[in-house]
Parts: structure tokens; sequence; C-alpha cells
């Protein structure tokens, strides 16, 4: 018999239940929010046409590189989706009768043709949500409230994140005051401006000076490649970097700064009024500043913004590769695309959204420490200490299954001790234990495997509290679902 090797495609991943369980715990944290917000799910294939997609190569009809497509059975050529608010985009222009505004959300899997590297897959999760049909700045306003919460929701505190929000009109406006052409007939950005914008938009990664460098003729980076830059003159780039270098202030101010900046340029200006009307919805919302921000370093890299752009980033330190502190970065992004659904139906619909990469807001809470090692679709374990009593066990599993409390009954072979090493593996919380004393006295014991793992781990703001705890309880066998409920309940929050 030939045995084949379980060979796994470079830049893909298996979840095990771990690692999926805690993507499904953070997945229902942030969708309850969406909900909360009045937005509703939405799902679309994982195959479009290409065309759909907007990713063909310019002038031609190959599909560019970055996704994966195929020729379906007619010769067409069809690709996997790489973000899921292309097919938005289609879902808008193809029903005519949906509600307006059209608020959705979609929680599914993307896939790039990228470099695999740490941390960086080519099959991820997103969670988008987006508001079709709102041209006002409010529904962008509703957007940073929302990321707040969201965040807020998974556990990350006030201080511990940042949501930052700028305009692309603001940059284009000084850009067009330089003399640089911000957008062609159709509402396309020059290619000169958009080299600008993605400049800017990797200011994080490669620091002032080199955002300075692809604003002009280029940059060579450490391992000798030469990317092209914007090319705009001296006098030019001068001016980006006065607007790069706005301190963060207060909302208000930061519009005044603003103002001067932008001078007599319409396309600024109209920026500088979009911000000025988010404030006061965030102000009368009760956002403060210490939680959504205004930041003129915030331009997004994907060419279709046309207004309101904002990031989440969290602002905790974090050591990489060569042991160096550094901030984690941006976890939840997203903007105004009012010209994308014009693609399909000729007419401007305006749109704005945003997404999470839940794979690296998951990293995000391991860092934390706020990420389980384990993670129990059922937190109690029904142990077998006598299979010839096996009805007995079965009663006690299917009671707390029809109180609400997920059980799993032992059914592998193994000893006692080898039942709550895997009660321990698999994140249960309690273990139900009946032998033979508590059988005649009609008792269970009920022992808490979840204190032993914090106490080990020196949980230090629970660790008083969890050793005053008692680990194993002897109950009347009527008290059964009380009692473990006052366990479980004891790490609700």
């Amino acid at each position: 018999m030939t045995t084949l090797e379980p060979r796994l495609l470079k830049g893909f991943r298996d979840s095990l239940p771990a690692l999926a369980a805690a993507r499904q715990q953070l997945i229902d944290s942030v969708r309850k929010v969406y909900e909360r917000y009045g937005f509703l799910p939405l799902e679309t294939p994982a195959l479009e046409y290409v065309d759909v997609l907007g990713k063909y190569l310019p002038e031609s009809d190959t599909p560019e590189g970055g996704i994966f497509a195929l020729r379906n059975a007619d010769g067409e050529w069809v690709a996997l989706r790489y973000d899921l608010t292309a097919p938005l985009s289609r879902v808008a222009a193809s029903y005519p009768d949906l509600p307006i505004p059209f608020r959705r959300y979609q929680i599914a899997p993307v896939w790039r043709m990228e470099k695999p590297g740490p941390g960086r897959f080519c099959e991820f999760y997103q969670m988008d949500f987006d508001t079709v049909g709102v041209p006002s700045v409010i529904a962008d306003a509703e957007a940073c409230c929302l990321i707040s919460d969201a965040l807020e929701e998974l556990g990350i505190g006030q201080g511990e994140y940042l949501v930052r929000v700028s305009s692309r009109k603001i940059l284009g406006g000084i850009l067009e005051a330089t003399g640089v052409a911000y957008a062609e007939p159709g509402a396309e950005l020059s290619p000169q401006a958009l080299t600008a914008l993605r400049a800017v938009d990797k200011l994080d990664r490669i620091g002032r000076s080199g955002v300075l460098a692809l604003l002009g003729k280029g940059r060579l980076d450490e391992s000798g490649d030469f990317t092209p830059g914007a090319e705009l003159e001296p006098s030019q780039i001068e001016t980006v970097d006065r607007y790069l270098q706005l301190p963060r202030t207060s909302r208000t101010e930061f519009c005044e700064r603003l103002d001067t900046l932008v001078g007599g340029s319409e396309l600024g200006q109209a920026g500088v009024q979009e911000l000025r009307e988010i404030d006061a919805f965030l102000a009368a919302a009760g956002y403060s500043e210490d939680r959504v921000a205004f930041d003129s370093t915030i331009v997004r890299g994907l060419g279709y913004y046309t207004g309101p752009v904002y990031e989440a980033t969290l602002m905790f330190e974090i050591r990489d590769e060569k042991g160096e502190a550094k901030q984690f970065g941006s976890v939840f992004g997203g903007g105004r695309y009012d010209n994308l659904v014009q693609r399909f139906t000729g007419k401007k619909i305006p749109a704005t959204g945003a997404s999470i990469g839940v794979d690296r807001l998951l990293d995000a809470l391991r860092v934390l420490g706020r990420l389980p090692d384990r993670v129990a679709t059922a937190p109690v374990l029904v142990t077998v200490m006598d299979p010839d009593h096996l009805s007995d066990y079965q009663a006690a599993a299917a009671e707390l299954r029809q109180a609400g409390i997920n059980a799993e009954l032992y059914i592998g072979a193994g000893r006692f001790g080898r039942q709550l090493k895997y009660g321990d593996q698999t994140g249960k919380t309690v273990a139900v234990i009946i032998g033979g004393d508590e059988r005649e006295n009609d008792e269970v014991a009920l022992k808490d495997l979840r204190q032993g793992r914090e106490l080990s781990q020196g949980i230090e703001d629970r660790k008083e509290w969890l050793a005053s705890q008692p680990a194993q309880i002897t109950v009347a066998r009527t008290d059964l679902v009380a009692r473990v409920r006052e366990i479980l309940d004891r790490y609700a929050t």
C-alpha cells in the first residue's frame, strides 16, 4: 500500500479546535455589536467573475496577480473573492429593491495569492460592515462608534486602542493646491496622486524618511529593491510633509489647522467640513477624543476610497523579531467609497464601511493575555467512574443539557485521572464526579478544573480570589444544575 504525505499548501493552515473556537468566540462577540446597530447578515459566493472583482490587468482580459483565478467550463475567468467589498457592490447593483439604506455585515474567508510569512496567510477571515445609499457622513461617524464598541466588547479597553480618522479629500486638496492633479475624468485617482497616497499609507512601516523618498523619485529598501515614487517636486513634498506632521490635538483644533493648510481648495475644504460634521456626531454620542481622534496620517492604500477614512490602532507595544519594541498597529479599517457600485449601474451610489482582520485581532488578544489557550464548547465534563452505572452519568449529562448547560459525557476509555486530564486539555470548567460514595448518599462531587489552570498561569488580578474558592465540593444530587451554574457564573465575566 502506497501512503501519501499529508502535505498542506503554502500560505494555508489548519485551524485546530483551540484556534477555531477562539475565532468563533471573537466573531460572536463582534456580531452582537454589528446587530446592535441594525446591520443584517449577507452571504455571497466564494467565486466571482474576475471582471466583477475588478481584477483584470490594464488593457487586458487576463487576471492580474494576487488572486486565485481559473477558467470555468464556459472559458470565462472566475476567481476566489479577495475581499468582501467587491461582492457587496455587485449585490447592491443586482437588487434594485433592496431597502435603502442597505446595511449589511458579512463574516467569511477571503483569498489572496501573496507571499506567505509570519502572520500572513493566503486564506483569512474578514468581518465587514457597510452602509450603502447614505451620502451623509453620519454613516461614517457611526462606523467609528461601532468600531470603538466592538473593540471594547472584546475586552480591549479605552486607552488600549484609538480610532483614527481623516478624509481623502483633505490630502487630495493639498495635492491640488501644490499643482498635482488629484482625479482624472470619471473620478478615478490620477496615478501620481494614488502613488502619493500609498506612500503616506506606509508611514507606520517605513517611517517618515521612507515616505518622503516615495513621494519623490523612489525608495531603495534594505533588500536592494527599488520602488518608484510619485515624482513630486521638493516644494510639493514639503507641503505634504507639513500636513503629515500636524499634531494630534483636539478634533476642533485639528480642523482649524487643516482649514489654513488646504487654503482655497474646494476639495480640501469639503474634507475639513466632513470632519467637522463627524466631530459633532461623535461629541453628541459621547465618544471622546481618547476613543476617536483625527489624524492626518490616515489615508488608506486602496484606490477606491473617496472621503472619510478610518483605522483602529492598538496602542500597546510588542517585540518584533529583533527584540525591538513597536506598537501592534491597525486591526480595523475602512472608509467611504462612493464610486464602487457605479461600475455596474453608471450611477453614483454612496457607501461606507469597514473590516476587521479577524486573525490579526486574535493575535492582539493573545498578546494581551485575553485569549484563553483552551476554549470549550461544553464547559462541563461528566466523568464516568463506574461503567456499570453508565445510565447515572447519562442522566446527569442530560439534566444539565436540558437546563441549557452544555455538558459532555466522557465516552473514551481511561481511568479517572485520564478523564480529568482530558477535561483540562479541552478547556472544561467543571468536572461532575459520581463515585460509589456519592451514589450511595445521593450526591455529586463538582471539581473546578479552571481554578487550577488560572492559578498556574499566575493571573494576578484573580489569584487571591481563586485561591479562596474550594477546588472541589460535594452537593446533593438534586442541586446538580444550580451548583454547576454557580461555578460557571464565577467565570462569566
